[in-house]
């Protein structure tokens, strides 16, 4: 199931962050991770994620650096910056804000499942 744009709009930013939190990633590794670990829900392109990745460093929430792979090829590696963490800290605390009220009103079940 995709999810709608506008839901995506806000959620892509956090769950990206939420990736390179762990450590840091080339494009096609986290467009496989948001694939893979949400089960497709919030799977993007990479159409779609290279401007995002474009704007969180715009917005220095990532820094990149460019490194040879074994094979020989040239990955381009995001990296959370300490104004990223800060950024992912405060989004997270209000996805849970959200998700609690939704909970109370019934869209959420209290288990988490819709």
């Amino acid at each position: 199931m995709r999810i709608e744009r506008e839901l995506m709009r806000g959620a892509g930013p956090l769950a990206v962050l939420q990736l390179l939190e762990r450590r840091e990633m080339y494009g096609y590794e986290l467009v496989e991770a948001l694939s893979k670990q949400t089960d497709g829900v919030l799977a993007m392109g990479q159409s779609t994620l290279y401007p995002l990745l474009y704007n969180l460093e715009a917005k220095r929430l990532v820094k990149s650096r460019w490194s040879q792979a074994d094979n020989g090829r040239k990955r381009k590696y995001y990296a959370l910056t300490a104004k990223g963490t800060s950024w992912l800290r405060a989004r997270r605390e209000q996805w849970h804000r959200l998700v609690g009220a939704m909970k109370g009103l019934g869209v959420v079940s209290p288990g988490g499942d819709s």
